[in-house]
């Protein structure tokens, strides 16, 4: 960690199911899926300075930097702070873009944590949900940052008792746009919602999946190859798939199996952010 940045984690995020339960008048899908967080992500590191510019120094190729939600979080809490205060930032991207692990979102809400800390903002987490959730769906179960059954768009959040198995994450070498996903003609939209107490992670299902993998070969191909070995599922709209096992071992043997060229991690499922510890230790 360079002199005077604090470090964070922005982990990944897994869609254990997701069920589409109607659209909205506004575009918006109505859904139903249980978040759970994995010991695996990218990493942020933030310097106060009295400049009163957003910095980020380690911008991601393809991205403008005002477009980045890590940009966009900062510049929607600089209302609240003074007008001399700003942000140097470095990112370490460790999770791929368009593979719906949520890392987008997790940046986001990293940011919005450490900047409320750091800033001396003091607002509380509903305010930083309600900030959060104009920037992405996803951002609001990353500020909670505990294992969530969530609803409506994805801004409904209670929290679940899940268990926390290990999963082998393999990325199929394609970017997959949630947008193109959920205007799709055939995706399934009426799937019957269940009250949390009727949820059995198992027995769902990912309503994009079969979608995803009828317009994107590379998914089919891997999927259809990690079936062989593993329970294995698409998260939110891919193009990660995450298989299931009960030891680390395991997802390890199945990852040495890989065809060459996948890239994977395995990495354990959490009930929290590691991020909710780091603030903490302020």
């Amino acid at each position: 960690m360079s002199d005077n940045f604090i470090r964070f984690s922005s982990v990944a995020k897994i869609n254990r199911f997701l069920h589409i339960t109607g659209r909205r008048q506004d575009g918006y899908h109505e859904l139903q899926s249980v978040f759970q967080f994995l010991n695996f992500g990218d990493f942020l590191e933030y310097k106060v300075t009295q400049t009163g510019n957003i910095n980020l120094l380690t911008p991601i190729a393809g991205v403008d930097n005002d477009s980045n939600l890590i940009v966009k979080a900062a510049n929607a809490l600089k209302p609240f702070a003074s007008v001399d205060l700003g942000v140097d930032i470095k990112l370490e991207k460790n999770l791929p873009m368009g593979g719906g692990l949520g890392g987008g979102s997790s940046n986001a809400a990293t940011t919005l944590l450490a900047l409320n800390a750091l800033w001396k903002l003091d607002l509380d987490q509903q305010t930083l949900i309600n900030i959060g959730v104009k920037l992405g769906a996803d951002v609001p179960v990353f500020i909670k940052g505990v294992t969530a059954f969530a609803e409506g768009i994805g801004e409904k959040l209670q929290p679940f008792h899940c268990d926390q198995p290990w999963f082998l994450v393999t990325i199929p070498g394609v970017e997959i746009s949630t947008a193109s996903v959920f205007t799709h003609k055939d995706l399934p939209r009426s799937t019957a919602k269940h009250t949390i107490e009727e949820i059995d992670i198992d027995q769902c299902v990912n309503d994009c999946e079969a979608l995803v993998r009828k317009l994107y070969p590379e998914v089919e191909k891997l999927m259809a190859w990690l079936l062989e070995y593993a329970p294995s599922r698409l998260t939110g709209t891919g193009a990660c798939i995450f298989s299931t096992f009960s030891d680390k071992k395991s997802a390890e043997q199945l990852q040495a199996k890989l065809p060459k060229g996948v890239k994977s991690f395995v990495a354990q499922g959490l009930t929290q952010t590691p991020t909710l510890h780091e603030l903490q230790q302020l």
